[in-house]
């Protein structure tokens, strides 16, 4: 699959029609009391969803991968695939008349779905918190404490915290039934924030590992290095080097293959503390590997990396308009470097460098909590949704 190859923006326009839908049938089964229908258009549904999900996840690969919706698509996928097979268990049973099972237990199924989606996933958030402390506590070892550097951790046991506190909370309630319905509105609430969260998670680490590992048809015109800062003696860094060397291997095998050369635009300013610009270290290192001058273009201005895909967005008009672009940035920063080159107008594709393990695992947190900060009112709009889908959803049941 390659990325870019389409221009038309997937939508979900199909799911709302779906559920329109659903909704009509789903009023007459329950006023017929067909239990078994009710099933198969809540399987069919599902079916419909997770079929438009995967879609357009594929669709947002081709049209923009560098996008939240990326990270939508694939995190609730996985929770849509959960709940069909639950309902798929459920219509097994009514089919062979087991006693006592009814529309009501699909409507049960359904409500407690967050809940059980985080202690099916338990184990695995477990491992993966585990895996965040040890890469943490090896992150601290090289490079000292910082609020940044603990970030992992405090995800962790976030994580964790999470689960054991709707466990603890949810596994007895007693009372009247009001007290009980508080009681399962709350558990429901804190289980859909949780759900939310998590999907989010699972679908950032999706999204990161696939625009990471890509590799771009080599048929660019021009290739963007975005810096991040020099040594003290206006060298690179070992994470700016592994960017310039990410960039020179795509070079390399570009001219290998197509024999087509491209222009380089190392980007980046000089700080209060550098003793150069970050673009003229790179212009250095590569006129060192044996580049051409000619293929060097400057963008000295940037101080972030919008600015840096901004800055470099205006070179490459005035240079070739129509070009096609690449840009090379460490790995765990491929995700957010696209989104700021779209949110300029600019079709890049990235290229990632590798970098030490216990650094990627905190970076990439890092990037998952500026993502968070980003588009607040869409993800507060699916949350809040969300959670009043479970508050509803649990009234329905008290009250059916």
């Amino acid at each position: 699959m390659r990325f870019d190859t389409i221009d038309k923006k997937p939508n979900l326009f199909g799911i709302i029609y779906a559920s329109i839908v659903m909704l009509v049938f789903l009023i007459i089964f329950i006023i017929g009391k067909q239990e078994e229908a009710i099933c198969l258009l809540i399987m069919a549904y599902l079916l419909v969803v997770l079929y438009i999900l995967g879609i357009s996840f594929i669709r947002q690969l081709q049209y923009n991968p560098y996008s939240y919706n990326t990270i939508y698509y694939a995190g609730f996928f996985l929770f849509i695939f959960f709940i069909l097979i639950t309902i798929i268990r459920i219509f097994l049973l009514l089919v062979n008349n087991v006693e006592g099972y009814i529309f009501m237990n699909v409507v049960s199924c359904i409500l407690s779905s967050a809940k059980n989606y985080m202690l099916l996933t338990f184990p695995l958030i477990l491992v993966f918190s585990i895996g965040l402390v040890i890469s943490n506590i090896s992150l601290i070892r090289h490079e000292g404490k910082s609020l940044s550097n603990f970030l992992a951790i405090i995800l962790a046991i976030l994580m964790i915290a999470g689960e054991v506190i709707l466990y603890r909370y949810d596994f007895y309630a007693s009372g009247s039934q009001f007290e009980v319905m508080v009681h399962d509105i709350f558990a429901n609430s804190f289980a859909a924030i949780y759900l939310y969260f998590e999907c989010m998670v699972i679908g950032t680490i999706i999204a990161f590992v696939i625009v990471s590992r890509y590799e771009p048809n080599y048929d660019k015109e021009f290739m963007i290095v975005l810096g991040c800062g020099l040594m003290k003696d206006g060298s690179l860094t070992p994470l700016l080097k592994g960017r310039v060397d990410r960039a020179l291997q795509f070079y390399n095998n570009q001219k290998k293959l197509t024999g087509k050369e491209l222009t380089f635009i190392p980007s980046g300013g000089q700080g209060p503390d550098e003793v150069i610009s970050e673009s003229e270290a790179m212009k250095r290192y590569l006129l060192s590997q044996g580049i051409k001058e000619e293929l060097i273009v400057k963008e000295d201005k940037s101080g972030t990396t919008e600015e840096n895909m901004a800055f470099s967005k205006k070179i490459i008009e005035e240079l070739d308009p129509e070009a096609d672009v690449a840009f090379s940035t460490t790995n765990y920063h491929v995700f957010r470097a696209g989104l700021f080159a779209r949110r300029v107008k600019m079709r890049a594709q990235g290229v990632g460098a590798k970098t030490k393990w216990y650094f990627m695992i905190n970076a990439t947190v890092r990037e998952f909590v500026g993502l968070l900060t980003r588009h607040i009112g869409k993800q507060s709009a699916i949350l809040i949704g969300m959670i009043v889908f479970y508050i509803v959803l649990t009234l329905i049941y008290y009250h059916f």
